[in-house]
């Protein structure tokens, strides 16, 4: 048995409390800078005036928030607002706020139970307004309204026929296209032609998760989308709107281009990341050229332009290293050079992180699978307990960097494997939907041989491997111990979903004009409710012969209660080990510091107990 070397254990406050300042953004004058930093031990945005030390009393928190912490914010284009979303309990029916630094007076400005508001845009030649999109009408759709932030007036602007997912303003600030979902699992693009609509593109079930508008171009007779049609991975194009051509700005044979940079004022698409191992940017424009490339110069981790102002001569830039977290700079445009404001969680320096490598294998059938491995700081790699963490989504994919998870378990003496499995996104729609149909098939086959690999390679004790997940994640980690329970030693299960005929019959209303995404993607409970219940851990309890954690919150909207407290009961019923930890005042995941610590104390013990990792006393 092998153990890594003695490192000095990083706190778990350090790694999952609030971090000290984060998600800083620029007034559109660029002279007053917010971020969210904690008031009282809940994050809440703090405004100072640019070239103030953030550590100074230059700064002050606006907004009062007590319970949840703001973790959405931006400012309106008046200069004069900051507005956030809020949710109650993690219920995500999201609430407008607008604050005025100056006063700090908080304004509801969507003040409307059981409706969720979703921004859709805001334009710097209106300023004063605010795209939103509320299922203020009808639960399941979201119309799309223009809200005044001085008087809070809503006037609707787009009635939702009936199956639009999505809105999309054009350069004057009205909704001139729309995304709808078809009955068949794909997506339509429309374009708004006075009081009716025009198909502009169909994308088929196998496009549609990997297609969509990024928005109008500077000419208005164009629109950017990210498409997949006779490719691969998604590429990105320009579409002629009146004679329907496109052209390929940026593309990649396995990877789907996973960003784009627009210019706030002209909308000109500037530059395009793809995701491969790590993210690359490719400039489009070169105005930005070389500020991409100093940018790079920035430090270890991969960066990202988060805000500018309107002269667009100061952006703020997130660097992200996987030893060290976020670090935010200041980039003068004129000089090409970035100046440090400050690290997202400036504790970690005083303690030994770990890298994370990029990894690939084989799975059983040939279908090349990547992922990322992070081992104990000093760690021969060589026979130690493995942590098997499994994304969510699952239409949704890991990426390198900071990950406090990650970062963690190799703290306790772990390795951690992290796998995006078929079913991924950013690796093309053919690894996409290798996915479909296949929770718990094939799916569930790759986490196997991702640890068969990790094995083989003499990494992982196979006596000593933990399956853990939040989400997708979760229900893998069941799975893991209801179909596979020879494979792990034990289990942790976040948000996962225990039966998948519940899950797709309890989505939130407003998911009901996407349901054709989980029938045909992950089955049909109408029509074939026997293959769901074989892919369903709930029906296969009695295979259970590791223990579990389950840690679930009260008012998850998409995974609810009932998918933990319907196999907790299965297990009591049968004797089986298992901690069950029911958080009241949290949703699909735990936003409350205070939650977050004692899930991660729980599942810190837990593993221990059954891995044989260290513990923070």
């Amino acid at each position: 048995m092998t153990e890594a070397p003695s490192v000095p254990l990083i706190p778990r406050e350090v790694l999952f409390g609030n971090p000290s300042r984060v998600s800083p953004r620029l007034s559109p004058d660029g002279g007053s800078l917010a971020f969210l930093a904690p008031k009282d031990g809940v994050l809440n945005v703090w405004v100072g005036p640019v070239g103030s030390p953030v550590e100074g009393g230059g700064f002050e928190p606006v907004t009062d928030d007590r319970r949840r912490g703001i973790r959405l914010f931006f400012w309106a284009e008046d200069n004069k607002h900051i507005v956030y979303l809020q949710d109650e309990g993690g219920d995500e029916n999201w609430r407008v706020h607008a604050v005025d630094p100056a006063t700090k007076e908080d304004r509801d400005l969507t003040p409307f139970e059981g409706v969720q508001a979703q921004i859709l845009d805001k334009n710097r030649h209106f300023p004063d307004t605010l795209l939103v999109a509320l299922n203020r009408e009808n639960p399941e759709l979201h119309d799309a309204y223009r809200l005044t932030l001085s008087t809070g007036e809503l006037d609707l602007t787009a009635k939702n026929p009936g199956n639009v997912v999505g809105w999309v303003a054009d350069r004057d600030f009205e909704i001139r296209a729309a995304v709808t979902a078809t009955p068949e699992g794909g997506s339509d693009l429309l374009l708004r032609e006075g009081e009716g609509w025009k198909i502009l593109v169909a994308w088929d079930k196998e496009d549609a998760l990997s297609s969509g508008p990024v928005g109008f171009a500077e000419d208005a007779g164009a629109m950017y989308l990210l498409d997949s049609r006779g490719a691969n991975a998604a590429r990105l194009v320009l579409l002629d709107l009146e004679g329907g051509e496109t052209e390929v700005l940026v593309e990649d044979p396995r990877y789907d281009v996973s960003g784009v940079v627009v210019h706030p004022e002209t909308h000109a698409a500037q530059a395009a990341a793809v995701q491969r191992a790590r993210t690359e940017w490719i400039p489009l424009d070169d105005a930005v050229r070389e500020d991409f490339e100093a940018l790079g110069n920035l430090g270890r981790g991969d960066f990202s332009v988060t805000s500018r102002d309107r002269a667009d001569e100061n952006w703020l830039v997130a660097v992200n290293s996987d030893d060290g977290g976020a670090s935010y700079y200041a980039y003068d445009r004129k000089a090409k050079k970035g100046a440090h404001l400050f690290d997202a969680r400036p504790d970690l320096a005083d303690y030994t992180l770990a890298r994370m490598e990029p990894v690939a294998f084989t799975s059983r059938d040939g279908l090349e699978v990547e992922g990322y491995l992070t081992l104990p700081p000093g760690a021969e790699p060589e026979n130690l307990p493995m942590v098997l963490n499994v994304h969510g989504g699952p239409w949704a994919r890991d990426g390198w960097g900071y990950d406090p998870e990650a970062q963690w378990f190799a703290n306790r003496g772990y390795a951690c494997l992290q796998v995006n499995f078929r079913g991924s996104t950013g690796y093309g729609k053919e690894f996409l939907n290798a996915g479909n149909r296949e929770w718990g098939g094939k799916m569930h086959d790759d986490l196997v041989d991702a640890v068969g690999w990790a094995v083989e390679r003499g990494v992982a004790d196979p006596e000593r491997v933990a399956i853990y997940g939040g989400s997708y994640g979760g229900y893998a980690a069941l799975v893991g111990a209801t179909f596979t329970p020879d494979l792990f030693r034990c289990a942790v299960d976040i948000v996962g979903p225990s039966n998948i005929i519940t899950l797709i019959e309890s989505v939130p209303p407003y998911w009901k004009p996407l349901i054709a995404t989980f029938t045909e993607r992950v089955g049909d409970p109408k029509t074939e409710p026997d293959f769901l219940k074989s892919r369903s851990p709930l029906f296969f309890v009695d295979r259970i012969r590791v223990p579990l954690l389950i840690a679930q919150g009260a008012n998850d909207p998409r995974v609810k209660e009932a998918e933990s407290e319907q196999i907790v009961a299965a297990m009591k019923e049968r004797g089986i080990d298992h901690d069950y930890l029911l958080f009241e005042d949290e949703g699909h995941g735990f936003a409350r510091p205070e939650n977050r610590l004692k899930f991660y104390a729980a599942a810190e013990e837990f593993l221990a107990r059954h891995l044989g990792g260290k513990t923070e006393a």
